[in-house]
């Protein structure tokens, strides 16, 4: 897999917990809609972004309790996307997930 935010990574430390969970979750979003529209190579490039974004957030975690939950939401979206869903997440339960990030982002830029 190739580095496709290499300037984002520059960056990402700059921006606060909730920006780069709502920068994960924009490339989620357009991983669903693309899987929804049925563009299978879309959405799976959209994917490998919001997991390379993850990677970049799960690098800079610090405690154990936002580690954990990160690695957890990597491996239920790994198990969403490319294999059977045992953990039965959804489009709607990813996008409700990630909403509540962009949500506080948002605020908080006001």
């Amino acid at each position: 897999m190739n580095i496709q935010h290499i300037e984002s990574q520059k960056r990402w430390k700059g921006l606060s917990f909730a920006e780069q969970m709502a920068n994960v979750g924009s490339e989620v979003e357009r991983a669903l809609n693309w899987k929804e529209k049925g563009n299978k190579e879309y959405s799976q490039l959209a994917f490998f972004r919001a997991l390379e974004l993850l990677g970049f957030t799960i690098a800079e975690a610090k405690g154990f309790p936002k580690l954990k939950e990160l690695c957890r939401t990597r491996e239920a979206l790994i198990d969403y996307f490319c294999f059977d869903n045992i953990y039965g997440s959804t489009a709607k339960s990813w996008r409700n997930y990630f909403h509540c990030f962009t949500y506080e982002a948002r605020v908080a830029g006001k």
